[in-house]
This record gives C-alpha cells, sequence and structure tokens, in this order.
C-alpha cells in the first residue's frame, strides 16, 4: 500500500528513554493532496449526472416525447438506483477492495454513457438511466472510504472532507450548467458524453495515486438485504408519481405498506447480523443520524429547487439554455465557497449552529420563490439560488465529516454508502416528492384553449414541455394562449412547491439543533 503519511522526530535520546521517538505526524503530502484530486473526478461527474437531465428535460420532452410519468423516471431512475444499491456497493469494496471497485465501475459507467447518449426513446433512456446507476453506485462509496484511509489526521480529513462535500453539492449545482453550455451546441444526448473525459484521468492515474483498502474482516455479501433495500425504496416512489400523475388508488396504498414491511425485515434482518451489510446500531448515535437526515433533506431542497427553476428559465422565460445556465453560475461559486468556509469556523461555533443556519438560508431562498411566484424573473431566482447554495454548502460539509468521523476506519465503505444512500435518495424524493406536487398542480390549474385536438390536449397537459412543443405547431393566437395557460399553471404549481421546500427546510432546522447538539467541531 502506498504510504501517505510522512514521519517527523528521529529517536529521541532527551530524558524520554533511549529510543523514544516523537509522536508520528498523520498529516498528508502532495502525494495525498492529489489523489484527494483524482478522486473528485467520479465525486463531481455522479453528481453532475444527477442534475444535469433537469436542465435537459424540456428538450428532452419535446423531442422524445414522454408521458409526465415517464419524465419523472427519466430524472429519478438514476438516483433510485444508487440509493438501493449504494450500501451494497460499499460492503462490496470492503469485501474486494475499494480502488479495484472504484476502477470498475469508472469502465462499466463510462460504456454505458455513450449508450445513454443515443437513447432513440423515453423507455430506453430511462433502462440507460438504471444502468449508469448499477455501476455508479461502485463509485460513490469507495470516494469518502478511500478519502479516510488517505487522511489520517482529522483537521486534514476535515478539510477533504469539505473539498468533498463542495464537490458533491457544487456537481449537483454544476450539472445544468454544463447542460445549458452542451444543449445550447449540441444535441441533448452529449450531457451523457462529459463522462469520458472525465473518467480517462481516473482510470490513468488511479492505479499510481490511490491505495487499496479493504475491511479484514466483512463478513459474507448479503443478497437478500440488498433485494430487501431496493423494495424499500422502488415501491414508495412509484406511489408517489403515481399519486401526482394518476392520483391515489389503493394500489397504492399497498405499495407503501410493501415498502415499509421490506423496511422492518431490512433493518431486523441487519440487527440480527453478527456482521451486518449495513449497522443499524450507528443510527443510536444522534449525531450520525441527525447528519444522515441533514444530509437527506438538503440535497432534498437542491435538487427539487433545481427541477422546477431550470424549467422555469427556459420554458417560462424563455431563455436559452446558455443564459438559463449562467443565471446559476453565482450559486455554484458560492456552494464551494460556503462548504470551505466552515471548516475553520466549526473550531469556535457549535456544529448544530453552523447546520441550523445554513437549514435557515436554505428556507430562505424557497420562500423568496413563493413570494415571487409567476412574477419571479431571472435575477430573482439566480439571487434565491445563491442563497439556498450557501446554506446547502454549509449543511453539507458538516454533516458529511460527523458521519465519517464517528465509525471504525474499517468500516469507513459502509458508512461513506450511508451518507451518498442518504444523498441518492434526497435527490429521489426531490423530484418524485416536490417533482410530483408540482405536476399535479400543473395539470389541474391548466386551462386548454378551444381548438387543440385530442393527442395535443394529452400532450400539453402531461408536461410544460409538451405544451410548449404544442404550441410551436398552432396559429400564434392559439399558441399563445396555451403558453399563457401552461405557464400560469406551472408557476401555481411552484408557489405551493416552494412553501413545502420551506417548510422542509424548517423542519430539518429543529432536527439538526436537537440530534447535533452534543457534537462537537
Amino acid at each position: 500500500m502506498t504510504s501517505y503519511t510522512r514521519p517527523i522526530g528521529l529517536p529521541s535520546h532527551s530524558g524520554k528513554g533511549l529510543g523514544a521517538a516523537e509522536p508520528a505526524d498523520l498529516r498528508v503530502g502532495r502525494r495525498g493532496w492529489l489523489a484527494l484530486a483524482v478522486l473528485m473526478l467520479p465525486v463531481l461527474l455522479i453528481s453532475v449526472d444527477n442534475t444535469v437531465l433537469s436542465f435537459a428535460l424540456p428538450i428532452i420532452s419535446e423531442t422524445l416525447q414522454p408521458t409526465a410519468t415517464a419524465q419523472l423516471w427519466i430524472i429519478d431512475t438514476y438516483p433510485l438506483v444508487l440509493a438501493g444499491l449504494l450500501v451494497a456497493m460499499g460492503n462490496l469494496g470492503d469485501r474486494v477492495g475499494r480502488r479495484k471497485l472504484l476502477m470498475i465501475g469508472a469502465v462499466g459507467f463510462g460504456v454505458l454513457s455513450i449508450v445513454a447518449a443515443f437513447a432513440p426513446t423515453a423507455e430506453a433512456l430511462i433502462v440507460c438511466r438504471g444502468a449508469l446507476a448499477f455501476f455508479g453506485a461502485m463509485l460513490m462509496p469507495s470516494t469518502l472510504s478511500l478519502l479516510r484511509s488517505i487522511f489520517a489526521d482529522r483537521r486534514q480529513r476535515r478539510l477533504a472532507i469539505a473539498i468533498w462535500s463542495a464537490g458533491f453539492a457544487a456537481g449537483a449545482a454544476l450539472g445544468p450548467i454544463v447542460g445549458g453550455v452542451l444543449l445550447q451546441h449540441f444535441w441533448w444526448g452529449s450531457v451523457f458524453l462529459i463522462a469520458v473525459p472525465v473518467l480517462v484521468p481516473l482510470l490513468v492515474l488511479g492505479p499510481f495515486l490511490l491505495p487499496e483498502s479493504k475491511d479484514p474482516n466483512p463478513g459474507r455479501l448479503d443478497l437478500i438485504g440488498i433485494g430487501l433495500s431496493m423494495v424499500m425504496l422502488v415501491p414508495v416512489v412509484f406511489a408517489i408519481k403515481s399519486v401526482a400523475t394518476e392520483g391515489a388508488s389503493w394500489s397504492d396504498l399497498g405499495l407503501v405498506a410493501l415498502s415499509a414491511l421490506a423496511g422492518i425485515l431490512f433493518v431486523r434482518r441487519q440487527l440480527a447480523s453478527p456482521n451486518p451489510m449495513l449497522d443499524m446500531r450507528l443510527f443510536r448515535v444522534g449525531a450520525f443520524s441527525g447528519a444522515v437526515l441533514v444530509n437527506l433533506l438538503s440535497v432534498v431542497a437542491l435538487v427539487g429547487f433545481l427541477f422546477f427553476v431550470s424549467q422555469h428559465l427556459q420554458l417560462v422565460l424563455a431563455m436559452q439554455p446558455i443564459d438559463a445556465a449562467l443565471a446559476l453560475v453565482p450559486g455554484l461559486i458560492v456552494m464551494v465557497v460556503a462548504g470551505l468556509a466552515v471548516v475553520p469556523l466549526v473550531r469556535w461555533v457549535r456544529p448544530n449552529l453552523v447546520v441550523a443556519g445554513g437549514l435557515v438560508l436554505s428556507a430562505t431562498a424557497y420562500i423568496i420563490v413563493m413570494l415571487t411566484g409567476q412574477n419571479a424573473t431571472a435575477t430573482t431566482l439566480a439571487i434565491a439560488f445563491v442563497v439556498l447554495a450557501i446554506g446547502i454548502g454549509a449543511a453539507e460539509t458538516i454533516s458529511n465529516d460527523l458521519i465519517i468521523s464517528v465509525v471504525p476506519e474499517h468500516k469507513a465503505g459502509a458508512a461513506s454508502a450511508v451518507s451518498e444512500t442518504a444523498y441518492e435518495l434526497g435527490a429521489v424524493l426531490g423530484t418524485a416528492v416536490l417533482g410530483s406536487i408540482l405536476t399535479a398542480f400543473y395539470r389541474s390549474s391548466l386551462v386548454l384553449p378551444a381548438g387543440l385536438s385530442e393527442s395535443q390536449a394529452t400532450a400539453s397537459t402531461e408536461t410544460l414541455g409538451g405544451a410548449v412543443s404544442v404550441a410551436g405547431d398552432l396559429p400564434y393566437s392559439l399558441g399563445q394562449a396555451l403558453l399563457h395557460s401552461a405557464r400560469e399553471a406551472f408557476d401555481s404549481g411552484v408557489v405551493v412547491t416552494s412553501g413545502i421546500g420551506a417548510a422542509l427546510m424548517v423542519a430539518a432546522t429543529v432536527l439538526a439543533l436537537i440530534t447535533l447538539r452534543k457534537a462537537r467541531g
């Protein structure tokens, strides 16, 4: 294994006994920071891939013409499969080697990204997204657990985690910006091809810079537990989407019950196992469970915000993709700055206060959107995103540091998988809950002008992108009437969704103040 620590101090012969030595300096040198730079490549890629399609969604909805449900699944399949497999892949990395799993995941992700770029239908794109998530799940647990192995010094590790967290959060914000630049010049499939130039340096430099590490006593691979974790997540998300698009039914209640039953069985199985895939006892530690929930709710806020803001900028304000992307650049910058700025701040301010302050800012951003409503301009939304980005950047850095710091090093893969599972589950819920609520309000508020054919009316009702596409084929006056009605319906849903987002952030603030009160910087 490559050594990253540089010893300081030679054997001392002064008063401490022959052969005594100063404590070893655990801080890493330049090689360790280069390893971190390599690890940031898959972090940025996975995070960008979570949100890049939100920005490409208007063009995809016009080109592939998916139903409202299919549109949500195009976004959610990827983070949903990731969330279901991250703990399992973290456990697998503990067994076979985290660097090895990282390399395998990089190759598979790169190949499938090329396939996804040329998907001919919405259904094919959904399948590709699920396959991408399978290999993406190999990448993410390895990054944070390798980081834990490389950075033994607590202060350096906190800075490294701050960079990791800032990269993760910034990648989610960078997704729409990258998407906007690419869509301005290329077809929608180009957003997938960015994986290739990002992963090639990882595959070339990773074997030289990254140490191999694994759990010396990993236990067996729990296939039943993996299956239960998937059943715990998929049916409830499917039910949320079904309620939003088709209305509530008994089958939806059955799906929720199935998820709840699978969750109970999963927890019981893990508690009964002498070497569980996911050590549920960790959640008895208030700082750990609180930090995980803060992670989840922060990402719900971020992804939900990007879901409707990207559509408002392009389809309501009729901005070009590149112009809409530029409106989000200030938020991206301050998100990175905020994530790094809290590293020295937390030495003097209690972590729960720092996290709570960040969440209050996130709630404020949603309130800004809620109050401006249908009169929101690009400037207003850019300011709101800056406020949100400061809060998310600060909260994510501290919560990730707390999660990884309370576990033994040999369980770093499984613990980091919990952090990333919270992130991916938050990405799912951001669109599944907030996106579904927005879709439901859009459909119920839309008033179709007379003169539309049945197929035109159906396409317009499904999504705002569908209405914009239909309006382009109509006579001018009829098309303008449809656009006006569709945009008003969409923004009425944005107002309601923003109110719910603000309430979630207030709840997360209270949660952070209570569960993280004993945590120390």
